[in-house]
């Protein structure tokens, strides 16, 4: 009888099984469809930075925000583009996880602690323009401290 208890034991176990996986499936095909049919809020801020490791970083620190679909910083603009699920997050949020990795931004300013931690040519003037046009004046320059 424990044989026969076993094996039908067995049996709904695989059974329940590859049922799962179809289920899993076919709830992936779901979330993707859902996906294309989301509405992505984009959204555009202004973030101190220098350089291309200035980019990966603040890059970085915005796509790791759960709902961000992508993040483009301009080192010319000084401009952050952003697309996101604005269900999962909010652009605070965004601004938040930037300035936690030593960026100022528009609203937030950068982490103390973790501006001092990036290379030397991160260390970006804490009143340097943000969110330019990208029309470049020949006094841009005239007014930085050196």
């Amino acid at each position: 009888m424990k044989k026969v208890i076993l094996s039908a034991t067995v049996i709904a176990v695989m059974y329940l099984t590859s049922c799962n996986s179809q289920n899993k499936k076919e709830n992936g095909a779901t979330k993707t469809e859902i996906a294309k049919d989301m509405a992505m809020t984009d959204l555009s801020f202004g973030v101190r930075g220098n350089c291309g490791m200035c980019k990966s970083t603040i890059e970085k620190a915005a796509n790791g925000v759960e709902g961000v679909a992508s993040a483009n910083w301009d080192v010319d603009k000084k401009k952050i583009d952003v697309s996101f699920d604005d269900t999962k997050t909010d652009a605070m949020a965004i601004h938040k996880a930037i300035a936690a990795s030593g960026y100022d931004t528009e609203k937030v300013a950068g982490d103390e602690e973790a501006y001092n931690g990036l290379p030397g040519c991160c260390k970006y003037d804490h009143e340097m323009a943000m969110n330019q046009s990208g029309e470049t004046k020949s006094d841009d320059h005239s007014n930085h401290d050196h």
